[in-house]
């Protein structure tokens, strides 16, 4: 049964709200007075269950509210379902704004059956999330975004699993307008991006991801933000980042790109007509096509590079919901896979990975010794399954095709 309702056991009233002062997806947390399967059974339950609670608060200002998930109650009644609790024996004056204390009854309906609760609880305001600020920072207020820029409440959310927090570093080596930082700063860590497109480092009509930053007033967490791709980063080499956070692109918009060309003979400095058309502001780098899974092993490698012990990595990654194209999460022997979520669309889902980076004394030297992915084939297609499999509708190959690639006779 799908419930919005958890109940946890912790020490104290202290370490709930250390707990739930940085939820995102959460509403509060409240300390339990009583469960049942009815009214009576609540009742009976909270007099077993609350007896020295009661005794703390007989004197404070106080108010109840009510909580109903797939069911609903007319104001008369909650009054009177209030009222069944007098024999409580608060004392204290009655306040709706701003009371010393805030009770909540919940009530759990079935979906679907509003007929009556399957469960009702009794419980003490004792702290709340931060679910408030998804309004403050959602895409549609602001100033700067682009196609590709992360929904705010998923940015949170991934700079929470990254333990982003004041005096870290944090980078995103796919910044593109800023989502991942911006959420990392507001959790108080300083933060740095690049992005191997430089129209979004730049920014537009004056706009770019300062402009972002200093929206939220956060400006002063952001350190710079600078062109470059994965594999060209001019990063000082070392131990020295704690949080790595991304969304690498999937090359459905257009195919994963990294500098270069085609035949490897691309060159960093560049000369036309005599002029070092290499430091032009307007100057594109050639690039060429990418793999998907070529780039998730390069960044995993590029985050045990830079992380210190106990860094965390966050990235999201693309998987159709069929097993043809699945893709399996990427590994390395320095890395410790801590949790996977999963958000599912119509016929593809995308995972949010967390990586911590482990210590170098627990790695043995025979897992060290780890293959670099290797890719065939020049195309976008070519490179990457997952967006031939996307264009294509994701649609099962007929009878004896190999999984992924076109039926005979198809273009």
């Amino acid at each position: 049964m799908y419930s919005p309702y958890s109940i946890v056991r912790l020490k104290d009233a202290s370490a709930a709200r250390n707990l739930i002062c940085r939820s995102i997806s959460s509403k509060g947390i409240y300390e339990l007075w009583g469960v049942g399967a009815t009214y009576e059974e609540l009742h009976a339950n909270i007099l077993k269950r609350s007896s020295p609670q009661r005794a703390t608060y007989q004197s404070c200002s106080f108010r109840f509210e009510f909580d109903t998930f797939s069911g609903s109650r007319t104001l008369a009644e909650q009054r009177a379902i209030i009222e069944s609790f007098k024999y409580l024996g608060f004392n204290g004056p009655i306040k709706l704004k701003s009371p010393n204390q805030t009770f909540t009854i919940f009530e759990e309906y079935e979906y679907g059956n509003p007929n009556g609760p399957l469960r009702i609880f009794l419980g003490r305001f004792v702290g709340g999330s931060q679910r408030h600020v998804l309004n403050e920072y959602t895409l549609k207020k602001r100033e700067y975004i682009d196609t590709t820029s992360m929904d705010s409440e998923l940015a949170l959310l991934t700079a929470n699993l990254t333990l982003a927090a004041p005096d870290k570093v944090f980078y995103d080596p796919f910044v593109g307008t800023g989502s991942f930082p911006i959420a990392c700063s507001h959790f108080g860590a300083r933060t740095l991006g690049s992005d191997i497109d430089g129209r979004m480092v730049r920014g537009r009509e004056g706009k770019d991801v300062r402009t972002n930053f200093g929206q939220y007033g956060l400006l002063d967490r952001y350190l710079d933000g600078f062109i470059s791709d994965l594999t060209h980063s001019p990063l000082r080499k070392g131990r020295w980042l704690d949080g790595i956070i991304g969304d690498p692109p999937y090359g459905v918009r257009e195919g994963l790109k990294v500098l270069g060309t085609k035949d490897g003979s691309g060159k960093e400095v560049v000369y036309i007509n005599g002029e070092a058309a290499h430091l032009r502001d307007k100057y594109i780098p050639p690039k060429k096509a990418y793999s998907l899974e070529a780039m998730l092993d390069d960044l995993l490698e590029f985050a045990v590079e830079l992380l210190v012990d106990e860094g965390r990595l966050s990235l999201w990654m693309p998987t159709a919901n069929d097993e043809d194209v699945e893709l399996g999460i990427p590994s390395h022997p320095c890395l410790q896979l801590v949790s996977v979520c999963v958000q599912t669309f119509n016929k593809w889902s995308r995972r949010l990975l967390t990586y911590k980076r482990i210590s170098d004394s627990r790695v043995t030297d025979c897992l060290l010794a780890r293959q670099k992915v290797e890719t065939k084939g020049s195309t976008a297609n070519d490179l990457n399954s997952f967006r031939k499999r996307y264009f294509e509708g994701f649609k099962a190959p007929l009878t004896g095709e190999t999984p992924g690639e076109p039926a005979s006779g198809k273009s």
